[in-house]
């Protein structure tokens, strides 16, 4: 990776107004979202990222390599909580480290959406079959997460006391786990997309293809005016968990990268697999987390994956990745 990637990366708009939220932070500007609109940003990236999904899926079917694809997309979910919680466990307890794993076994639909944005940019094609791997990602990260601290506690996590008594127990948060509003509009909008077919396609084409980036400009800016809000979290975590929040989404990437090679993927479907891979979720997990594990601590989680992994992915992570899986993949 050459300065020239970093910067062709980092002077796109989308990270740009990131950065800018963090900026009015640090002056203690009072800019902000109002938060309805910014959960409008989020439904519309989902609602795009799933019918452009769909649409390809449309264009292309199902093939084998779709199918192992999402096949390899539930296993790192399954794969990553359970080898980040055992080193997560070397400083954390078993609440802390179980949520977090959950985190970093899951997806960033943001972080996806600004590494198609950025294939874009470098004219490079990529299939949008991999949404569907991304829609899988979520749930079997935070099962695992729940299973791996109900084994390492003494305590029945948030289920049997008065969790189980204000949300219902387990069932409560397998529901969360799998129908979350995320997955719903994500799994939704793919099926929609692939059924609307070349009509959909048409008829959604301003708003799904046109407005896109503006939007993507919009909700990075109020993430980065929530990340920077959330900083002076960080210093209360130390080093280690700084280090983890870059260190893992690298050796995740790897991983990824090894398995697109094997797939024999294409550079712009292994860059996506690679992100799906190397990134974590800041809504679904940690909304799924606070429910089912009070004990864990909100305030190690969200700036973790929001103020360290988030940032670090979209500013140099993508780029990096996409050179390396040039040299490997002409």
């Amino acid at each position: 990776m050459n300065l020239d990637s970093i910067l062709s990366n980092f002077l796109t708009a989308p990270v740009l107004f990131f950065f800018l939220g963090l900026i009015a932070v640090a002056v203690k500007s009072d800019l902000e979202i109002p938060p309805a609109i910014a959960k409008f940003f989020s439904l519309y990236l989902l609602f795009d990222i799933g019918i452009k999904g769909g649409q390809e899926l449309f264009k292309s079917g199902f093939t084998p390599q779709i199918g192992w694809i999402v096949l390899f997309c539930v296993l790192m979910s399954l794969i990553v909580p359970i080898v980040a919680f055992f080193v997560l466990r070397l400083k954390l307890d078993a609440y802390n480290a179980g949520a977090i794993a959950a985190t970093y076994g899951s997806v960033s639909a943001v972080t996806f959406a600004t590494a198609q944005s950025y294939l874009a940019l470098k004219g490079i094609e990529a299939g949008g079959y991999m949404v569907a791997g991304m829609a899988l990602m979520e749930s079997p990260a935070i099962v695992i997460g729940l299973f791996l601290i109900r084994s390492h506690t003494k305590e029945e996590v948030a289920l049997d006391h008065a969790s189980k008594a204000n949300h219902g127990g387990m069932g409560e948060v397998l529901k969360e786990a799998f129908f979350n509003g995320s997955i719903v509009l994500l799994v939704g909008s793919v099926l929609i997309g692939y059924l609307a077919g070349e009509g959909g396609e048409k008829d959604l084409h301003v708003f799904v293809k046109d407005i896109f980036k503006g939007f993507l400009c919009l909700y990075l800016l109020d993430m980065g005016i929530v990340a920077g809000s959330r900083m002076s979290s960080l210093k209360q975590s130390g080093l280690f968990l700084v280090l983890f929040g870059i260190i893992t989404p690298l050796i995740n990437a790897s991983i990824g990268i090894l398995i697109s090679i094997f797939l024999g993927l294409s550079q712009g479907d292994a860059l996506l697999f690679t992100i799906l891979c190397a990134s974590a979720s800041y809504i679904a997990v940690p909304a799924a987390m606070r429910m089912a594990v009070p004990q864990a601590n909100m305030s190690l989680l969200l700036p973790l994956a929001l103020g360290v992994t988030f940032p670090f992915n979209i500013a140099l992570g993508i780029p990096l990745y996409l050179s390396i899986i040039q040299i490997f993949i002409k």
